[in-house]
């Protein structure tokens, strides 16, 4: 009974979008308060049907009711508690549920706290939000019904795919989801800018709160999924480039672009156009994933759907959300005008390279990813298009951006000084340099390519801070008016310098371990040891082990260094009946500056195994370098100015005026 409940409050919730969608759009237009008041209360009550349908489906999965469809084959009774939580969304049906209840989460908060907002332009906005809603709720109730029901009903269910049944990929589609859906905000609040014909730096302030908190949310589940791919894979790498990888890293790529051109609109209203547009791409590019994962054009361990009718609703949802987008911006943009004027050399020009060369490596995802699926769709040969690609375009791109990202924030608005600013980056010149040529004293035997990249992480990292000595005036004033400075500098400056220091650290990661990793592959018996960078690696045993809903071969590993032991470390390999499915469980010992890594393979039949064995420099600094970055985010998110993300009261007057009248 509880499931048909849940299957009305959604199909409840789609009419309540429906209204939502219309009702105050109209309002806004005619200028009539009472229809333009309907958003907010819409807003929220959509989310409370989105949130009863959620929970609903979630005690289907904890209480193990196969007579669900989901739960039977995405569940098992003897699956941990945490798992069967996870099961919620580790399907398409239910991952749908949660897309659509942050979408309506994400409403709610503009409705709850967008006091300082103008009453039309936040119904215009909230309208939007709507659209999309009644969407993805057609999507899910005709063609993903998440209730229905199976019969005759199974004594036990399937279970869920094994690869996922890990705590870090339990947590990583929720904010993979925020920063996905979060950047809904911008969209809408781009378009309801076009409808308006009004962008100016209140829009920007706006904006960017919703922008940056969809930014640190899709930074971290990038950044989980990533963790999860390196250490349950058992391959040893981080990233594969993989198409279901890229569609999540194109929209960071350009919401990154969106979060530097928006502080162009807000402090020299200037690119208010290319904003708007960047606005539109970034959430079209969440919707492109979307598409990706549930279409069945991939074949992915993070792919859901394999039926071709949803991929058809989905392409059509698509073309509707950004074809008309986009059509409007084509109508509206050129009436969007520009007052700022700078020179090239300017922190505008800056952030104009910084946008173009995002936006391009963007690009090059973006055509690496599906040229080979277009290229297959028309009857072309199939191809591959893996890491020599994207190293060849997308480094090329992502070098000159590194580069000016230290400088950007030392030069003025308008007319800055490129001299001037390269020598108040002396220290971090200096570190650059010294990275260098410590990385190639010590691999002495690695590619020349690898030392210059720790020269640039080294720049970024020491760059970051450069800006903030220069406000503080370090070393030019005495230390207690640096003191001072610094306490009154704004959060969001420190938010930026750790951001971009972030970017330094996982580039330094990523080099480390691209460069310089070691492997070794080998039939070990009990009792025999091998030696890997300066480390032995002894097999003690490998014995048979039960798990809630497993079999493993558990292996115990012995690590020396130095001739001493250092500890211990216990490789798996799991079978899982119910799935038919085995994984591995890799075993990992670091010390923050590498990573040991262990992988037990299959046995010989005569008493060995194959182990797999890697060194990874610096790969725990891929990780640590995304949590800085998040950290960063989260910080400018608490600065007042961006966290109230509206101007004064008297100008929000005036705005809400002219819109009434528009």
């Amino acid at each position: 009974m509880l499931a048909e409940l849940g299957h009305f409050a959604l199909i409840l919730a789609c009419l309540v979008s429906l209204v939502q969608a219309s009702v105050p759009l109209y309002g806004a237009a005619r200028g009539e308060a009472s229809l333009i008041a309907i958003a907010r209360p819409a807003a929220g009550v959509q989310f409370v049907l989105v949130l009863a349908a959620f929970l609903a489906l979630m005690r289907a999965f904890v209480l193990s009711d196969f007579s669900v469809y989901a739960v039977a084959v995405n569940a098992h009774s003897a699956m941990p508690l945490i798992y069967k939580i996870a099961g919620v969304w580790g399907n398409h049906e239910g991952s749908m549920i949660l897309w659509v209840l942050i979408l309506a989460f994400f409403g709610l908060c503009v409705a709850v706290f967008g006091d300082n907002l103008p009453a039309a332009f936040q119904a215009r906005a909230l309208a939007v939000q709507g659209m999309i809603a009644f969407g993805f709720l057609t999507f899910i109730i005709f063609t993903s019904n998440p209730f229905a029901r199976v019969v005759p009903i199974p004594p036990e269910g399937q279970g869920l795919n094994p690869l996922l049944q890990d705590p870090g990929l339990a947590a990583h589609p929720p904010f993979l989801y925020l920063g996905y859906v979060g950047f809904s905000m911008a969209f809408s609040f781009a378009v309801a800018a076009l409808i308006e014909g009004r962008v100016d730096a209140s829009w920007a302030r706006w904006v960017r709160p919703w922008t940056l908190a969809a930014w640190s949310a899709l930074t971290l589940g990038i950044a989980m999924g990533s963790w999860w791919a390196y250490y349950t894979l058992g391959w040893g790498g981080f990233w594969f480039w993989d198409p279901v990888e890229n569609a999540s890293f194109m929209p960071w790529l350009t919401g990154t672009a969106l979060l530097h051109s928006a502080i162009v609109v807000e402090k020299r209203d200037t690119l208010k156009s290319w904003t708007i547009l960047l606005a539109i791409l970034t959430f079209s590019l969440s919707l492109i994933g979307t598409f990706l994962v549930r279409s069945g054009v991939l074949t992915s361990v993070h792919a859901f759907a394999t039926d071709p009718t949803r991929g058809v609703f989905i392409l059509v949802l698509l073309l509707v959300a950004i074809g008309g987008s986009l059509l409007l911006y084509a109508f509206r943009a050129p009436k969007l005008q520009a007052r700022g004027i700078f020179a090239p050399v300017s922190r505008e020009g800056a952030l104009v390279l910084n946008n173009l060369l995002l936006a391009s490596a963007a690009a090059t995802v973006l055509i690496g990813t599906l040229y080979p699926l277009l290229l297959d769709a028309v009857g072309g040969p199939k191809l591959s298009v893996g890491a020599p690609y994207f190293n060849i375009t997308f480094i090329p791109l992502m070098t000159p951006l590194l580069i000016a990202v230290a400088v950007g924030p030392l030069l003025a608005w308008r007319q800055g000084d490129l001299l001037g600013a390269l020598q108040r980056l002396w220290i971090a010149a200096g570190a650059a340099l010294l990275a260098g040529l410590l990385a190639t004293y010590l691999r002495s035997g690695g590619p020349l390519l690898a030392a210059f990249g720790m020269g640039l992480a080294a720049w970024l990292i020491f760059g970051a801070f450069a800006d903030l000595a220069d406000r503080v005036k370090l070393l030019r004033v005495p230390a207690g008016e640096s003191w001072r400075r610094a306490r009154h500098l704004p959060r969001s400056s420190y938010g930026m310098a750790l951001a971009h220091a972030g970017l330094g650290i996982t580039l330094a990661g990523i080099i480390g371990t691209t460069a310089w990793r070691l492997e070794l592959i080998q039939i070990m018996h009990p009792g025999e040891r091998i030696e890997i960078a300066g480390y032995g690696i002894r097999l003690d045993r490998v014995e048979a082990r039960n798990g809630p809903n497993y079999q493993a071969q558990h292996a115990t590993m012995t690590v020396f260094h130095d001739g001493e032991i250092i500890g211990q470390v216990f490789p798996e390999k799991r079978s899982f009946p119910a799935a038919r499915t085995d994984t591995t469980e890799t075993a990992i010992r670091t010390t923050g500056f590498a990573d040991l890594y262990a992988v037990l393979g299959e046995a010989d039949g005569k008493g060995g195994w194959t182990v797999r064995l890697y060194h990874n420099p610096l790969a725990p600094w891929i990780w640590s370098g995304a949590v800085v970055m998040v950290f960063g985010g989260l910080l400018s998110l608490s600065d007042r100015r961006l966290r109230v993300g509206a101007p004064n009261r008297r100008r929000i007057a005036s705005g809400a005026a002219a819109q009434t009248g528009d």
